[in-house]
């Protein structure tokens, strides 16, 4: 049964930086496209960051996140620096059911068919 856990969530100031995992089992990450999303209380889960052939972001976090993937360890990670009260939220990660999509279609949760616990974010201002 594939599975994949999310780590590394906690309570951090503004202006700090985090490093999310996700460690798959059952499945082999460099196969497929990986993605991070995330949801606010009382709002949409929205896409974040993404890697396949390359990595893609959000406007929201380009130029602070960083996406990227240890095929050794089957674990995708995601740093957070200069991190936001609005960058809190619950953190997903999700494999994708290929490695080669679109751009746009790399946004898309429905491009996911395997998704995580999440693991909580929260900064404080």
């Amino acid at each position: 049964q594939a599975q994949l856990v999310e780590s590394g969530g906690g309570l951090v100031q503004a202006g700090d930086s985090l490093t999310l995992s996700c460690a798959a089992s059952g499945l082999t990450l460099s196969s497929y496209a990986m993605g991070w999303f995330r949801q606010a209380p009382g709002k949409e889960r929205e896409f974040v960051a993404a890697i396949s052939g390359r990595q893609v972001y959000s406007d929201s976090v380009k130029g602070r996140f960083t996406i990227s993937r240890d095929n050794t360890k089957n674990t995708v990670y995601l740093q957070m620096n200069s991190l936001e009260a609005e960058d809190s939220a619950v953190y997903y990660c999700a494999k994708g059911t290929f490695l080669w999509v679109t751009t746009q279609a790399i946004q898309r949760q429905a491009s996911y068919n395997y998704w995580g616990q999440g693991t909580q974010v929260t900064v404080s201002s």
